[in-house]
């Protein structure tokens, strides 16, 4: 396949992207600002494992390299499961989840995914066995907050830096 029919069908290129620019470096102030965001979400009662595990599930469904590597590697420091890490991108068909586990799994999907269909009323009422109302905000917040995210480090190309994983 050539360059000119690989951008014609839209196939990717095999090679790695070259990091396009640094934004942090570019608008300290709205990185600083976008950061604050997250912290505040690490003070609320979701949790960091919880916040992780959504990370996680956004950033692969967005196809984020850098973020997928990043909080694959914050919930294995946290003590997380590995198979639980590695059965993220297939939550609904195993068992290793709890009920607010998948709650949220689901609603970040949904709201994730707006282009093919938005949440619906049973998406939300699924989260209120679960969450407060503030939890429920939270969670929305960390979503969003984790596809801007996917969006700045994928938009620009991250790069994931090799190293190893420490168990």
């Amino acid at each position: 396949m050539t360059a000119s029919s690989s951008a014609a069908t839209g196939a990717r290129p095999l090679a790695a992207p070259t990091p396009r620019l640094n934004f942090q470096a570019v608008a300290p102030e709205l990185y600083k600002a976008q950061a604050g965001i997250n912290a505040l979400l690490n003070q609320s009662s979701l949790g960091i494992q919880l916040l992780e595990l959504v990370f996680l599930r956004v950033s692969q469904i967005n196809g984020c390299a850098f973020c997928v590597d990043m909080h694959t590697r914050e919930l294995l420091s946290r003590g997380e499961d590995l198979q639980r890490i590695n059965s993220i991108v297939t939550w609904p068909e195993v068992d290793f989840y709890d009920g607010r586990e998948r709650a949220a799994l689901n609603w970040a999907e949904r709201c994730t995914r707006l282009s093919q269909a938005h949440p619906e009323q049973q998406d939300f009422e699924a989260l209120r066995p679960h969450f407060s109302e503030r939890e429920m905000v939270e969670l929305t917040y960390a979503i969003g907050s984790i596809n801007v995210w996917n969006r700045l480090c994928a938009g620009f190309a991250a790069p994931v830096a090799r190293k190893p994983i420490k168990l």
